[in-house]
């Protein structure tokens, strides 16, 4: 492969996480606009926080679905091939919701929308990694996972200069369409991995099945791959994501751009830290590096819930060190989760256990929703409650072996 060959692919798998990214911090940053819109009278501050779980767990569950399934199509077909299909899906039912009516078909899109955002990682951590074999893998794993954070962080500028209220949120899902272009490019001109066409043979032989992770050889690692995969999963979303719609409530319609600000400076730190935690991941080793994080990601969510609050001058320095600890879990995973399996079975095993985590997220989420109405949108109560996910890593890493 050329190393003009070997830029396109980096380059567009990249662009892939990026617009992966935005679509991740769509609904944080839009959800109670959105629900107030659609919700009309019938909207109040509790039931904006119980969509704004139901958004996300829609998502979850559609990501979950599409790692799993897209990854499997990927290791059939070909990781180019899947990365396109799973661009157009995020893209074109992210585009729909600009037209949506109700909150229910709203809820139906975001699960579309997730199949996109599920397949997207997989294929492209696999392509990446296949057409760079001689590169770091602590630095290429932090690359790609740092583009889903600069997608947020792109998304959070953006809402900056032009403000997310319930009478213009529209436009934003007419915006998230753009990236099926990226999609129809990467179905038609982009190369494939080397490895993966090596390991088709000349025969064109069938693939591992899925059955296959769970036999004798591969069982104690997938398993081990999905539980500590879902800790940080559970932990961002159950936890950590709730400081967004609370530093909209507490900011109001007069401050519309303080939410997308807070945003913006999670999104710079998780940026920081999903590049780093791959690094870090090689410096100390995995074991050691997922236990600490585990302890750092914990204590600053709560920290974030309990010792500050929107509008008070050390929120945001706190947000952004929030952001840096608790991503540097993602920068881990893809540097760690794809060595962990063989060629044969690499997308759909990396896509199958960073994704199961976000089965375990839907539900999770949807527990933290149900918690969040009990204790009558209380956003610090449910987000510190929810920050102990993140201390079960302490526990969780010794199911894996170093490697």
């Amino acid at each position: 492969m050329t190393r003009g060959a070997r830029m396109a692919i980096l380059g567009a798998s990249v662009l892939g996480l990026v617009f992966d990214g935005v679509e991740l911090g769509l609904m944080p940053i839009a959800a109670l606009s959105v629900s107030r819109s659609l919700l009309g009278e019938s909207f109040n501050a509790t039931s904006g926080g119980d969509w704004f779980a139901r958004f996300t767990a829609a998502l979850m569950l559609g990501a979950a679905v599409g790692g799993v399934a897209l990854g499997n199509l990927g290791d059939r077909i070909g990781r180019t091939r899947a990365m396109g299909w799973s661009i157009l899906f995020y893209s074109v039912f992210a585009a729909m919701g600009a037209w949506v009516q109700t909150v229910e078909q709203m809820l139906v899109l975001r699960f579309l929308v997730g199949l996109g955002v599920g397949g997207m990682w997989p294929n492209g951590m696999a392509l990446v990694q296949e057409s760079w074999p001689g590169a770091s893998k602590p630095l290429v794993s932090g690359v790609m996972s740092a583009g889903l954070n600069m997608g947020i962080l792109l998304l959070s500028q953006i809402a900056r200069l032009w403000p997310i209220t319930a009478d213009s949120w529209r436009w934003l899902f007419q915006l998230s369409g753009v990236p099926a272009m990226l999609g129809v490019l990467v179905l038609v001109a982009l190369p494939e991995s080397p490895a993966w066409l090596a390991s088709r043979g000349l025969l064109k032989k069938k693939p591992a099945p899925l059955k296959d992770l769970f036999g004798p050889e591969l069982r104690r690692i997938t398993f081990g791959a999905i539980v500590i995969s879902a800790i940080p999963m559970v932990g961002a979303w159950a936890a950590s994501k709730w400081m967004i719609p609370w530093a909209d409530k507490v900011a109001g319609a007069a401050n519309a751009e303080y939410k997308a600000a807070t945003q913006g400076w999670w999104a710079i730190g998780a940026a920081i830290g999903s590049l780093v935690g791959a690094q870090l991941a090689g410096w100390i080793g995995r074991r050691r590096s997922y236990l600490l994080i585990s302890l750092g990601a914990s204590a600053l969510t709560v920290a974030m819930f309990q010792l500050t609050g929107p509008l008070e001058p050390g929120f945001h320095a706190v947000v952004f060190s929030q952001g840096l600890v608790a991503t540097l879990f993602f920068g881990w995973l893809a540097y760690y989760l794809p060595e962990l399996f063989p060629v044969q079975v690499r997308a759909t095993g990396s896509g199958l256990a960073y994704n199961s985590g976000r089965f375990a997220t839907a539900i999770g989420v949807l527990a933290a929703g149900m918690l969040f109405t009990l204790l009558g949108g209380d956003y610090p109560r449910v987000g510190t409650i929810c920050a102990g996910i993140y201390a079960l890593g302490i526990v969780a890493i010794w199911l894996v072996e170093e490697r």
